[in-house]
């Protein structure tokens, strides 16, 4: 269910890529957006623009940034990156433990949109292998987060993704 169109995704990267090379970074406190914040919003627009080559650039840094300063909401979200990675790739069994350590990790912290975003991406697993009665099944439990926290543009795309599926 990607949401950002692939020339939006170019600008943002722009945008991002210019201020990783502004100088103070890395940034340890202040106004300025820390290197891993940086990394993080690269690899959600590359993941949400389905772009592989920029998803293998800026996942592993990110990672690396959060697993370096133990940050694990980033660390998901680098396990999400890798597993929308994987998937493009067809490397579906890489791309389920990326997106199942994802989910693990975002549950652990309670990050329920987190929580149905990877649902969504574990359902896009499921279709590329497929498995329309599992995408389902993530769909719905991703609507309940989505829902349970009034999201409302997340909960009416899922619903559109599920409706699609019938």
């Amino acid at each position: 269910m990607p949401s950002q169109a692939g020339g939006e995704f170019a600008l943002v990267r722009q945008k991002l890529e210019h201020a990783l090379e502004l100088p103070g970074q890395p940034v340890k406190r202040g106004t300025m957006a820390h290197e891993h914040i940086l990394y993080m919003m690269l690899a959600e627009a590359a993941a949400q623009a389905r772009d592989e080559s920029a998803l293998r650039t800026y996942a592993p840094r990110l990672e690396a940034l959060a697993t370096r300063d133990n940050h694990k909401p980033y660390l998901a979200i680098a396990h999400r990156a890798w597993g929308v990675a994987h998937r493009l790739a067809g490397e579906s069994a890489n791309a389920q433990s990326r997106l199942e350590r994802a989910f693990e990790l975002f549950s652990e912290l309670d990050l329920r949109w987190q929580m149905g975003r990877t649902l969504c991406e574990m359902a896009e697993l499921d279709l590329a292998q497929s498995d329309s009665d599992s995408a389902r099944d993530h769909l719905r439990r991703a609507l309940t987060q989505f829902e349970a926290m009034q999201a409302v543009p997340d909960a009416m795309r899922t619903r559109q993704a599920l409706a699609a599926l019938t």
